[in-house]
């Protein structure tokens, strides 16, 4: 500013109070130095000028002294000027942004945004607009002495050398003030790093306006955003770096950094070599390693990778964990590996979702509530010093179950792009299941950080996966979430997206960068900012983003031309054809340079332009966009090639296809069907971009066909056309490497070998071993020969014409149809002379079979040298393999003779290796090659051996295999040998079942009988048929040959009417030529006079029926039933005490039947108590006739029709009913009821006295306490009432209430009580103790009934204060002001007499009085006379009346309590002229 300023003191006044009113709606204008100046924070160097202003000194909440300055005048542009006390200007005030970056930087996106470059003036004045509201602060003012100015003074004199110092230092960093080129205070420097490391080039940059900082990699610019799993970078604080990660070979290059601004660019080179380890033969011990690879104390670290996770599948809202056993050696004190864990080559960075842990010994990763965006390819990454190991498996993640069926499931993918200050494009991805029927469009809904409020952003579903959200509120963070629609409903929402700002980018950039400028202390300026006060210029560059048939986003650069308070837009648009331009947002301009217009016609032509604005006005339109028709720009994608399945392994199948030609692929989904059926299910729910997926968790054996979709933001394609069908089986590959070749026997022109199949066979046979050896003479090896070119078919081979003394070496290679192995390892140094040992030598082939969680059995082959006498016995050794040396332990005490023993014991989980010794006269020889680790655990779908014998009595033996592949065959041994021999066995075999049927099953068969299912994973099972067990088995047999009748149930006795006799029972199936015996005391008896028998073939029920029992028919009944070659007896013993029970009995049962022969009851008399508490006695008659007497009777007094009681009885039909009503005491007596005709009598009696009275009651009680309602809460005026309604309330009923679970005490103030049918509980003037939980306990002749209503929360609340609400107005009530009386309705008075009324008032506080007339206020006067006396009496006087007093008179009362008038009419007459209208009318 070249001139002075100059205002009057009463504007300076003006200004200050004004900006005392807006200070807690403006931001901090006080100044502030940098934490890094040295000096205080109170005042400013001084520089002339003849402004004066008021200033203050501010105290804080914290206790600094602050100066500040008055407002500037109300016209003048804020400037900011810094003033010393003598109101000098001192330079340029820049507000420091105290909030914390990386608090800010946390709002902020991931996305770096382009960033506009500003000028010094521009930069100054926008960071007080990203200030953070001013704290509030408790303003003093002070008077200061002259020693404290001085003082001052001093300072400020002190603080201006300091400022030219740093002026100084300035210069030298910015030679154009503040504005400079460029240039390197740290360059990127050349790393060499092994391939698979990451690397990390780092560089500062200063310059000044900010530089803009670009990577190239051999010249060619490097794009980390479409390429973040490779590239990474970073600006913070003028400090920059590119991170490359996973380094191959190729990233061997010259890389360049560039910083450009206004002033210049400047860039620097650095160089990164990616060294690869040597690969080709293994290293041995005494190999040199590779420079550099040793990296601790001379150490090469060895990384094992053990128990790894294998593919895993999850459901959405599930928790799922991952983990590795990682064994680094030699073990280092306090050196830990780096474990890194990836999906789909990006790190995983812990957050709410992902918890990752590393014990020291396992790695795990925590996948917290799985979202289908968790589905991927997880990678372990173990870096050492000496290099690294990694191991890796998919993830699937299923959908979570759908609420209703046929409604899609949720999308996936929510991102967040382009955010403005109200603006905002969502995107997401279309989940893999569409549901019944296919989308019809997305909901897409937002929700504000903080708050738990969901909003639709839509009300019609949009068909894209992309969608401009707009109507933001600038400064404020928001998620969002997508929701699927189709014809059956909306699917569950998807996993929220990360928290978005809506802001400018230049701001979010800005504040992810830092400070947008080094603090130089000071700022000045010479001349006025010419924007201020200019209309804006017009938009450029504008553009239609997108197009669909929803939406059109228009997006355009700001002008040039501006101004520092921002610039805000207006769209217009133009449809083709017109010239007439239309404003589209006519109401609120837009702040971000991107809007969305929706509600266009699709198909038709439109133009845009845009305008800007700001305070000064509105500026000249942009450029149009020319003639956009509207629709959709991007295509469905293409459907996808063929796709080709093949086996991969038991449960999963690889999927290869054509790619889909299409603009911006999303990826593909794949589906599998099994044939036969029309569901077709998804394989992954994450959409995959390459053209080639394993497809896991598929069933074993089944037949399946797969397809494939192409998906992208537009939608799905066409499925492929199905692949053919494949079965889902392992892939056959060549065979695993031998292991173990050893020497068994060598004599002086040959040597006996041996060796160990590989432990995997490729899925198919081993057809044989090729074997090679070289000779050795000392450290110099010759090259491999072939010693055999027809393959070997067993695991040991005589190798001839050998040299003697000379050392050899072999190795040897299987082969399966698949091809041949790789080779073994090679065997040592082996001499070639005779051997001289005595004992027999190591065992060979040593094999497991049926291995289960427990045990195992474990074959071998006697050795290929004896020793100097034969073989008589085998050790079998065994141990944990993590154990060492010491560790075996025998499997057992006593040499074994077999070539095959079962260990068990084992712990499930396990692994265990084994070896054998064998043992001739000599003693025991060397032990064999160990075998194994071998995991103790039984394989999933493992079945055992069983016995079947069939109705014919044949005995056989079944296994099934469910896991049958192309070559498998069911081999049966006995003892572990191959069975050959049929004479004894037949074996039938059929798809996955094997039968081994028992010709002629005798004690040749005893032993151990097996199978082995070949091609497999060792599915074996075994079964010991011992002399018990074929002893049972033969008895089973003979049973099936000579069937016996099954009963359904034995011989059983029902007593019938009359008192007869029914025996019975009933056999499970019979044919039609069955028979049967009824025997007694084993005699057969016939059907006659006693006798009745009957036998229903259909059902399998036999009957006999007596009349009755006699003292002769005590002993055993028998049926004896014979079908064929089939027989089946079953008896009934009816001797002694029973015999004579059941005689009573039927003797009791004839004498019932013979009272039915007359009138009787069929239920006696008993009682009920209705639903309204009315007490019946009743009972139930049968067989009786019109002429049958019915007398009812109380205490033996017969209740006759004249008697009160009669009344109570009736009769309905058969029933009888006596009833009481309401009981009481005098209810109490014996009732007795007699039936008599002349076919005899019958009584029934009901003792309500003692025991009978409490039933009764206790009955009573429980139909009350049932009847009783929930409880309610009612507030009056004196309290809250707690009451329950009953149908009806007896005295002698027990209600008890309870407070918190305790009793509550009866007081004044807490009463219990009936009303009525009402039981309550009153609460009087409630206070905060009498909330709680509140009982009542009825009594219902048992445990009680108990209702409970919770006094606390929002019934408390509404209670009280509808109690508080109650009890002010009854007081309002009571202390309202109003008119008791005194007052008439009417007064009829005479013309020039006067009037005196007197009203009676009350009211507390005592109320205002007035009178009215006609509506209009009178006033004390000569005429009207107004008093209002001891506050109770207002009178009103008239004296000498006129025909003009008449009206309608009224007393107003008045206080805070309430209004009330007292009307009344006053009609004034005149005699004369009353006589004067009678004279008339007469």
């Amino acid at each position: 500013m070249s001139g002075s300023v100059q205002v009057t003191q009463k504007l300076q006044h003006q200004q200050h109070q004004q900006q005392q009113q807006q200070q807690q709606h403006h931001y901090e204008s006080s100044c502030h130095l940098s934490t890094k100046s040295s000096v205080s924070q109170q005042s400013f160097s001084t520089y002339k000028t003849s402004s004066r202003r008021l200033q203050t000194t501010v105290k804080t909440e914290k206790g600094k002294e602050v100066v500040k300055l008055s407002p500037l005048p109300k016209r003048a542009k804020r400037t900011y000027l810094a003033m010393d006390t003598d109101k000098e200007v001192i330079g340029y005030v820049i507000p420091v942004f105290r909030a914390s970056h990386e608090v800010v930087r946390g709002l902020t996106e991931a996305q770096e945004e382009d960033v506009t470059e500003e000028g010094i003036n521009y930069v100054a004045m926008r960071n007080l607009f990203v200030r953070e509201a001013r704290e509030a602060m408790e303003v003093k003012v002070e008077k200061r002495t002259r020693t404290t100015h001085i003082r001052e003074s001093a300072e400020r004199m002190e603080l201006g050398k300091t400022m030219e110092e740093w002026a100084e230092f300035r210069k030298k960093m910015n030679p154009d003030s503040l504005t400079h080129r460029p240039e390197f205070i740290v360059k990127p420097r050349g790393q060499t790093v092994w391939e698979g490391k990451t690397v990390k080039l780092h560089c500062t940059v200063a310059g000044w306006p900010k530089p803009r900082i670009a990577w190239y990699k051999n010249n060619v610019l490097i794009d980390a955003k479409a390429h973040p799993e490779k590239y990474a970078v970073e600006s913070n604080y003028n400090m920059h770096s590119l991170e490359i990660k996973n380094c191959d070979f190729i990233d061997t290059a010259q890389y360049h950094v560039s910083a450009l601004n206004v002033k210049g660019e400047v860039s620097s080179v650095a160089t990164i070599v990616v060294k690869r380890f040597q690969e080709g033969k293994e290293a041995g011990p005494l190999d040199p390693k590779p420079h550099g690879f040793c990296a601790e104390h001379g150490v090469t670290f060895e990384t094992t990778i053990i128990d790894k996770f294998e593919v895993a599948f999850g459901r959405e809202g599930e928790t799922l964990s991952l983990g590795c056993t990682v064994i680094v050696y030699p073990t280092v004190k306090k050196y830990q590996p780096e474990v890194v864990w990836y999906r789909n080559s990006v790190p995983l960075k812990p957050s709410k979702w992902v918890h990752t842990h590393w014990s020291g010994e396992r790695a795990t990763v925590t996948l917290v509530h799985l979202n289908k965006e968790d589905e991927g390819m997880y990678t372990l990454r173990v870096n050492t010093k000496s290099g690294f190991d990694t191991y890796s498996a998919y993830v699937f993640v299923r959908d979570a179950d759908v609420e209703v069926e046929g409604v899609p499931v949720a999308p996936l993918d929510v991102r967040c792009h382009d955010a403005n200050k109200d603006y905002v494009v969502v995107t997401w991805k279309q989940p893999a299941v569409e549901g019944s029927s296919s989308i019809l469009g997305y909901y897409i809904d937002r929700c504000e950080v903080g708050t738990h409020h969901w909003a639709q952003c839509n009300d019609s579903p949009v068909k894209y996966a992309r969608f401009p959200v707009t109507g933001l509120v600038e400064g404020r963070s928001y998620i969002f979430r997508v929701r699927a629609l189709n014809k059956e409903g909306v699917s569950r929402p998807s996993r929220v997206s990360e928290a978005v700002v809506a802001m400018d980018p230049s701001d979010r950039a800005r504040l992810r960068a830092g400070p947008s400028a080094p603090f130089t202390g000071m700022i000045k300026f010479t001349e006025e900012d010419p924007t201020v006060g200019v209309v804006p210029g017009e938009p450029c560059d504008v553009v239609v983003t997108e197009a669909t048939k929803s939406y059109v986003v228009l997006a355009w650069k700001p002008p040039v031309q501006r101004g520092h308070e921002g610039v805000m837009y207006y769209i217009e648009k133009c449809i083709s054809g017109t010239d007439i331009w239309q404003r589209v947002n006519t109401g609120m301009p837009v702040k971000s340079p991107r809007f969305a217009l929706f509600d266009l016609a699709e198909g038709k032509s439109y133009s845009f332009r845009v305008r800007c604005c700001n305070s000064a006005g509105v500026g000249e339109a942009s450029v149009s966009t020319g003639e956009i028709t509207v629709g959709d720009k991007l295509e469905l994608p293409s459907a996808p090639g063929n796709p080709v399945a093949t086996r991969n392994t038991d449960t999963s199948v690889v999927v290869i296809w054509g790619a889909s030609q299409v603009k911006h692929l999303v990826g593909y989904y794949i589906e599998y069907t099994v044939v036969g059926t029309d569901k077709w299910m998804p394989c992954n729910n994450k959409p995959v971009k390459q053209t080639r997926f394993v497809c896991h968790g598929l069933t074993t054996g089944t037949n399946c066909v797969f397809r494939v979709k192409a998906v992208n933001a537009a939608g799905y394609s066409q499925s492929s056309p199905d692949s053919d069908a494949v079965v889902v089986q392992a892939a056959i590959s060549v065979p695993g490497k031998p292991t173990g070749v050893s020497l068994v026997e060598a004599v002086k022109d040959y040597m006996v070998l041996f060796w160990t199949a590989p432990a995997s066979t490729g899925g198919a046979d081993i057809r044989g071993y090729f074997v090679d050896y070289r000779t050795v003479k000392g450290d110099v090896v010759g090259k491999w020969h072939e010693m055999n070119h027809k393959a070997l078919t067993t695991t040991s081979y005589k190798a001839e014409n050998l040299k003697e003394n000379v050392f050899y070496q072999f190795q040897v290679r299987a082969m399966n149809m698949a091809g041949v192995s790789k080779a073994s390892l090679a065997s040592a140094a082996l001499e070639c002379k005779e051997w001289t040992i005595t004992v027999a030598g190591a065992p060979v082939g040593l094999h497991v079979l049926e291995v289960r969680d427990t045990s195992v059995v474990v074959l071998w082959e006697p050795p290929a040298f004896n020793g100097r006498t034969p073989v008589n016995g085998y050790y079998l050794d065994v141990k944990k393999a993590s154990a060492g040396e010491e560790g075996w332990k025998a499997a057992h005490e006593k040499a074994n003779k077999m070539k095959y023993m079962k260990v068990t014991g084992l712990k499930a989980g396990t692994s265990y290796v084994f070896r054998v010794r064998a043992q001739n006269l000599a003693g025991v020889g060397k032990p064999s090659a160990v075998l194994g680790p071998i995991l103790a655990q039984t394989h999933p779908g493992t079945k055992e051996i069983y016995v079947d014998v069939d109705d014919d009595g044949v005995i056989s033996m079944i296994f099934e295999c469910s896991e049958m592949k192309e070559g498998s065959e069911f081999v049966w041994s006995k003892n572990y040998q191959t069975i050959t021999d049929t004479s004894r066995l037949t074996i039938i075999t059929e798809q996955g079942k094997s039968r081994a049927i028992f010709n002629s099953p005798s004690l040749e068969d005893l032993g151990i009988f097996s199978c082995v299912v070949t091609n497999t994973d060792g599915i074996s099972s075994s079964y010991t048929l011992t002399e018990e067990g074929l002893k049972r088995l033969l008895d089973i047999s003979h049973d099936h040959k000579f069937p016996v009748i099954p009963f359904k149930s034995e011989m059983a006795m029902d007593l019938l009417e009359k008192g007869r006799v029914r025996f019975w029972t009933q056999v499970e199936k019979c044919t039609s030529a069955c028979q049967v015996e009824y025997i007694f005391n084993d005699v057969i008896i016939t059907e006659g006079q006693k006798y009745t028998m009957n036998f229903d073939k259909s059902t399998g029920i036999i009957e006999m029926f007596m009349d009755s029992l006699e003292i002769t028919d005590e002993g055993t009944f028998t049926f004896n039933l014979v079908d064929g070659k089939a027989k089946g007896t079953t008896s009934l013993v009816l001797i002694g005490d029973e015999f004579r029970e059941l005689q009573k009995k039927s003797e009791f049962e004839r004498a019932e039947w013979v009272r039915k022969q007359g009138p009787h009851f069929v239920e006696y008399l008993d009682f009920t108590v209705t639903p309204e508490c009315n007490v019946l006695l009743k009972c139930k008659i049968g067989n009786v006739r019109p002429e049958t007497e019915i007398t009812w009777s109380k205490d033996s007094i017969e209740i006759a029709e004249d008697d009160e009681d009669a009344q109570k009885i009736e009769r309905k039909d058969v029933d009888l009913t006596f009833n009481i009503g309401k009981i009481s005491k005098a209810d109490a007596g014996i009732y007795e009821v007699f039936l008599r005709d002349d076919r005899g009598k019958d009584k029934s009696t009901f003792n309500l006295t003692d025991a009978g009275y409490q039933a009764v009651m206790n009955e009573l009680f429980r139909v009350i306490a049932n009847s009783s309602s929930e409880i309610t809460v009612v507030s009056t005026e004196h309290g809250i009432i707690l009451s329950s309604m009953v149908t009806y309330y007896n005295e002698e009923l027990r209600v008890g209430w309870l407070q918190k679970d305790a009793k509550i005490a009866a007081s004044e103030r807490v009463k219990s009580g009936v009303t009525g049918e009402q039981l309550w509980l009153k609460i009087n003037e409630p206070t905060e103790k009498d909330k709680g939980k509140y009982t009542m306990d009825i009594f219902d002749g048992k445990d009680g009934v108990k209702r409970v209503f919770d006094l606390t929360g929002k019934a408390w609340e509404e209670a009280f204060e509808e109690f508080q609400r109650l009890k002010a107005a009854a007081i309002a009530e009571r202390n309202r002001a109003r008119v008791v009386g005194g007052l008439p309705d009417v007064v009829a008075i005479q013309e020039g007499k006067s009037l005196n009324l007197t009203g009676n008032v009350w009211g507390e506080p005592v109320p205002e009085v007035s009178w009215t007339k006609n509506d209009r206020e009178l006033v004390s006067d000569e005429r009207y006379k107004l008093k209002f006396e001891h506050g109770k009496f207002a009178s009103i006087t008239i004296a000498a009346v006129t025909t003009t007093d008449s009206g309608k008179y009224a007393l107003l009362v008045k206080n805070k309590y309430g209004t009330e008038a007292g009307e009344f009419t006053v009609s004034v007459y005149n005699p004369e002229e009353e006589e004067n209208k009678e004279e008339k009318k007469g």
